[in-house]
């Protein structure tokens, strides 16, 4: 097996073993993190509902962003997350880091939200 479809298999294992763990319910939903080479998508998820609440990302025009795979476009992505969950109504959430490594992007992505007034 060649290194990266290893590193893919080995993600993989750790996200199943974080979703057995980690439940978005009504109260508390779950903010879902993927990390691409070039973007940064973030959903908040009701689980037991089946339904996405609110969602940002990169691709989207609307942030205004020229580059997008660095931290300081993931913090961008998880102010307009946090602040559309607020119009929402979400206030408490649980983070699904997606089976990355807690630091560079997921890490500035998830400090943004908590600025923005997520609490995790």
């Amino acid at each position: 097996m060649n290194q990266s479809k290893q590193k893919s298999v080995r993600r993989s294992r750790r996200r199943v073993q974080i979703r057995k763990r980690v439940l978005g319910t009504p109260t508390r939903p779950r903010i879902s993190v993927y990390r691409s080479l070039n973007h940064m998508y973030a959903q908040v998820i009701d689980d037991l509902a089946g339904r996405t609440i609110a969602s940002a990302s990169t691709r989207e025009s609307a942030l205004g962003l020229e580059k997008t795979g660095h931290a300081a476009a993931a913090a961008v992505v998880g102010a307009a997350l946090a602040e559309r969950a607020k119009a929402a109504g979400v206030s408490k959430v649980v983070f699904d880091r997606g089976g990355f490594r807690f630091h560079g992007r997921v890490k500035a992505l998830a400090d943004a939200a908590r600025k923005g007034g997520l609490q995790f």
